[in-house]
């Protein structure tokens, strides 16, 4: 650790060994920290990003149905839906799951990951199906909540009314207009969801036994294993970093009006 050296050399080696991505050597396995982080995102990026598509793919039209339906009973349905699914713990809902689908119906297993990994896919998604559940139901509870208050602020816009008024049907109006002016604050909150999931990862991982980012933290942390526990936190920032990085380029993206007031401030 060189815990030997003056402490501004052990700075300066310990900033320039992170410009190489040469994370140390593991206390207890003595492999490579970089190496074995490597190897535990095969779980944790898949695992993330299924389940943030799936939440996408259940948030956004019940979102938009929840907004443009606010004065049917389902669209009041949907909404006290997903209050009820932001109040539920994440772990909770994996122990239900567990019990329903593995314990009760034995459909799919409660836990674990295949040795081969990735060598053998349909066993891989099969043991990831129902944390990927797990982590869909809590996200897109939140997350519905956010593209329905977007909805509603895009259903009484003027730019909408107009289109209306120029003889645009309301579903043309809402597809051509209102979509792509109510993503902007959307995506924002997608790349928070997005860092949201991939940190809330250990609670998951470690409900469903999985050898993923979060599962090496904790084992770091009760090993004490200081150069893991370091190497863990720092890839998890610097992917945090990344997806609020992108967030932001998609927001450029999507709206000219940001792309012009940067050009405005610039000159």
């Amino acid at each position: 650790m060189g815990s030997d050296l003056p402490l501004a050399q052990q700075f300066v080696h310990f900033v320039v060994s992170l410009a190489r991505f040469d994370l140390g050597t593991s206390f207890v396995s003595r492999t490579s920290v970089l190496q074995e982080i490597m190897a535990r995102l095969t779980v944790t990026l898949p695992l993330t990003l299924m389940s943030f598509g799936l939440a996408f793919l259940i948030a956004v039209p019940l979102g938009i149905v929840a907004a443009v339906k606010a004065d049917r009973w389902y669209g009041a349905a949907i909404s006290v839906v997903s209050q009820l699914g932001i109040a539920i713990p994440v772990f909770w809902v994996g122990i239900l799951l567990v019990t329903l689908f593995a314990v009760r119906l034995q459909l799919f297993p409660s836990g674990g990951f295949p040795p081969q990994g990735w060598d053998a896919p349909l066993q891989a998604l099969r043991t990831l199906f129902l944390p990927i559940l797990t982590i869909a139901i809590v996200m897109s509870a939140s997350l519905l909540r956010y593209v329905r208050s977007a909805t509603q602020d895009v259903l009484g816009s003027d730019y909408l009314r107009t289109a209306r008024a120029l003889g645009s049907g309301f579903a043309e109006a809402l597809v051509r207009h209102g979509v792509r002016n109510g993503a902007v604050p959307v995506v924002s909150i997608l790349g928070i969801e997005l860092a949201t999931t991939l940190l809330g990862a250990v609670v998951v991982e470690r409900v469903f036994a999985l050898p993923g980012l979060g599962s090496m933290l904790l084992l770091a942390i009760e090993q004490r294993d200081y150069p893991n526990i370091q190497g863990v936190l720092f890839i998890s920032t610097l992917l945090v970093l990344l997806i609020g990085f992108f967030a932001d380029l998609t927001q450029r993206w999507i709206d000219p009006r940001l792309r012009e007031h940067s050009r405005r401030n610039g000159s």
